[in-house]
Parts: C-alpha cells; sequence; structure tokens
C-alpha cells in the first residue's frame, strides 16, 4: 500500500517519538550539564511529553500539506476518551482514601500467607491487585498498585535490580491481568464488541491462563529477592493527615465504581470527576496532594500516541493480515512493544470473517507484550509518572525495562500458547 504524503511523515515522526522514548536519559542528562537550557532538556526528557510533542509536530505538518480544514477534521475524529479517562481514575484511584482502602484490603488478603510480612504484601501487590484490574480497569489497578509499591518499598530504598524487576513484572501483569473480562483491558475494548466476547468467553478463553502467569511472575520475584524485601523496614509509610471516617473512604469508592460503570461516557464521568474534585477541596484534611500533574502528563501521552498512531495503519493492518496464526502471535507481541497494543487489535478488529484462531493470537500477542516498553500498554505511563522520582535522574531506563519485563512476558506467552 501507498501512503500519502502525510502518512509518510506520520510514520517518520512515530519512529523519530520511539527513539526519542529510549533517549530521554540523554536529554536528563543534558539538563544536568548544560544548566543554561536546562528546562528545554528537562521538558524533553519526560517520556510523558514525547509523543504529545511530536504529535504536534505532526498536526503543524498536517496544517501545511493538506490545510487547516483537514488537519481540523482529522483532531475532531479522535474523541480522547481513553485519555480523558485514565486521567480521572488516576487521581480518583491515587486519592488517599482509596489508596488506604487498597492498603488494607491488601493487608488482610495477604495476612494468611505463610511469608514474612514484607514478602506477602509484595506478593500480594503484584498478583491480586493486576487481577482486580479486570473489574476496576487496569489504569486504577496500576495507579492503586504503584502507590502502594511506592509507600511500602520504593521509599525505603531498593537495589536497581530489584526496581527493574518490580516494573517489568508489574508492567505485565497488570497488561494480561485485565482479560478476565473484556472491559478493563483496552486491547481487549476494542475487539470485545465487534467479535462478540462476553464475560465468560473471556474467563475459559484468555483469564485462567493469565491468572496462572500472573501468580508465577509474582511468586517468582517475590522468591528472588526474599533476602532484600525482608531487610527492609516492615513499618509502611505513615501518610500525613486526620484520621479517615469510613464515610469519606466510601464516598471516594463510590466516585471511583461510577467512573469505571461510566468508563465509555465522557461527559459523565467528567461530570464526576468534578464533583469529586468539589469534595475533595470541602475536606481536604483528609486528602494528600491529588496526581493532578501526573494525570495530565499521562493523558497528554496517549493523546499524541493516538494521534501519531493514526497514521499508522497503511502499514500496520497489511502486516498483521499477512501472517499466519502463530507469526501473528509473535508478530503481535513484538510490535506491541513499539505501539500500543490497543492499536494492534482495533487494526484486526476492522478486518471482517477473520478466524476465531487468528483472534485469539491477536489479542493474545497484544497483552503478552504490553509490558515490554512504556508506550506498550495504556496503564504504563501512569507507572512511570508515579515511580520515577525514585530512579537515577528520574528516569527509568527503556532497555534495562525491557530485559526486566522480558522473562514474565515469556512465561505470559507460554501460557497463551501451551495452556
Amino acid at each position: 500500500m501507498t501512503p500519502t504524503t502525510i502518512q509518510f511523515i506520520g510514520t517518520v515522526l512515530f519512529a523519530v517519538a520511539i527513539v526519542h522514548t529510549f533517549s530521554t536519559s540523554f536529554f536528563q542528562h543534558l539538563a544536568h550539564t548544560q544548566p543554561a537550557h536546562a528546562g528545554l532538556w528537562h521538558l524533553l526528557g519526560e517520556v510523558e511529553v514525547v509523543f504529545g510533542f511530536w504529535a504536534f509536530i505532526l498536526m503543524l505538518a498536517m496544517f501545511l500539506t493538506d490545510g487547516a480544514a483537514a488537519a481540523m477534521r482529522y483532531i475532531d475524529s479522535y474523541p480522547f476518551i481513553e485519555p480523558m479517562f485514565v486521567f480521572v481514575i488516576m487521581v480518583i484511584a491515587g486519592s488517599r482514601p482509596v489508596l488506604h482502602a487498597s492498603s488494607q484490603s491488601v493487608r488482610l488478603l495477604s495476612s494468611s500467607l505463610p511469608m514474612p510480612l514484607n514478602m506477602r504484601f509484595y506478593f500480594t501487590v503484584l498478583a491480586l491487585v493486576p487481577l482486580l484490574g479486570s473489574f476496576i480497569t487496569e489504569a486504577a489497578a496500576m495507579t492503586l498498585a504503584a502507590m502502594m509499591l511506592r509507600d511500602r518499598f520504593f521509599r525505603h530504598g531498593l537495589s536497581i535490580q530489584l526496581k527493574y524487576a518490580t516494573l517489568g513484572v508489574l508492567f505485565v501483569n497488570i497488561s494480561i491481568g485485565g482479560t478476565l473480562t473484556p472491559f478493563a483491558a483496552p486491547p481487549v475494548l476494542m475487539v470485545a464488541g465487534a467479535w462478540e466476547w462476553s464475560t465468560s468467553f473471556m474467563m475459559a478463553t484468555f483469564g485462567w491462563k493469565a491468572a496462572v502467569a500472573v501468580l508465577f511472575n509474582a511468586l517468582v520475584v517475590t522468591l528472588l529477592f526474599r533476602k532484600e524485601l525482608c531487610k527492609l523496614s516492615a513499618t509502611p509509610h505513615r501518610t500525613e493527615g486526620a484520621i479517615l471516617p469510613l464515610t469519606i473512604v466510601l464516598i471516594h469508592l463510590l466516585f471511583l465504581a461510577g467512573v469505571v460503570v461510566f468508563a465509555h461516557h465522557p461527559a459523565i464521568f467528567m461530570g464526576l470527576f468534578l464533583l469529586f474534585l468539589g469534595v475533595a477541596h470541602a475536606y481536604q484534611k483528609y486528602q494528600h496532594r491529588l496526581l493532578l500533574r501526573e494525570g495530565l502528563l499521562v493523558a497528554f501521552f496517549l493523546a499524541g500516541l493516538e494521534v501519531l498512531g493514526g497514521q499508522q495503519q497503511w502499514w500496520l493492518q497489511p502486516l498483521l493480515l499477512d501472517m499466519t496464526n502463530n507469526a501473528v502471535f509473535f508478530g503481535a507481541t513484538l510490535l506491541t512493544a513499539f505501539t500500543d497494543n490497543a492499536a494492534l487489535t482495533y487494526l484486526g478488529s476492522l478486518v471482517p470473517g477473520l478466524a476465531d484462531e487468528f483472534k485469539y493470537a491477536l489479542v493474545s500477542g497484544a497483552v503478552t507484550g504490553g509490558g515490554l516498553t512504556v508506550i506498550a500498554n495504556a496503564p504504563n505511563p501512569a507507572c512511570v509518572a508515579i515511580l520515577r522520582d525514585h530512579f537515577e535522574d528520574e528516569t527509568i531506563r527503556p532497555v534495562r525495562l525491557c530485559l526486566a519485563a522480558l522473562p514474565p512476558t515469556i512465561v505470559a506467552a507460554l501460557a497463551f500458547r501451551l495452556l
């Protein structure tokens, strides 16, 4: 298929954005060595800014090549529901009452495990919270898991090996842990309606296999780093603020549930979010700092990914459709590392008459590769925004992340292909 001029420009800019994503540590280094332009280098070193920045360049190119009317039509064709939803769910899920309720639930669920305190808490966060993402959405599960790991472990200082191992397992487990239902994982959501995939179908076809892989990944990393985990202080990080009344906690949980239920209706969930902000302001003594900045940066990242990704259909779709069932599984796993996994499955949903085996291979491959890079799965940038302050130069290095995510990715691939 021959691309149009703007499609070719969009593909080049998409490739540049990917290279830029892998180069953020270089710009952060420049910010320290060249203080005269530290502001610019810090901006270019923010991984959440990358795709939004290059999407802006694409829009300028579209204005020049196709005209203002075509450029505006292109932008208007994207409702940006997912970026808005991730922003809202990050802020609400990251609020002090919701985080407190989640932490207490993890402690309760982990109390019966035959492990030392830190090990069982760590295991539960990496195992059960990703599976919970099938019901509260992956974005909410990622936010909760990242904040609990930050407060319980990352604040106390971890070895660089444990930090990256934790991220690798968390990214993979969140990506595959959302496949128990048809509405929580973005790559599944993109096809569930068109292919009539129900919750019972997801549980029988994907869910139990994903659960096996999630539990195995969490157990292995917990056992591998058991000595370091046990040496850490068992005292959880204390959040400043007044004692939380049960009523306040329940109200926040209702806001979270309402946003999840109306996840595909932005007018409703944005209205709930504005009401939530009013409640949070009225009861500030029960809050800590809301994740407004982090949420906006992640939304900017995802919106930019949508805009740039929309120009990739001309080469991605033919590439996928030329593959056999086995090839499409491994191809989707690999391609997911360089483009959002929901984009891949969406392209597949546009093609009529696909065999069931092809559909399974495409979706399972897309979720399997969702932990390899920051851009592979929509919730990943949320975790980066929450935890990156605990890494050197406030940068999560893409190559180290990919290497850390490779073992749990292989486990997920074996689960989906052999079980």
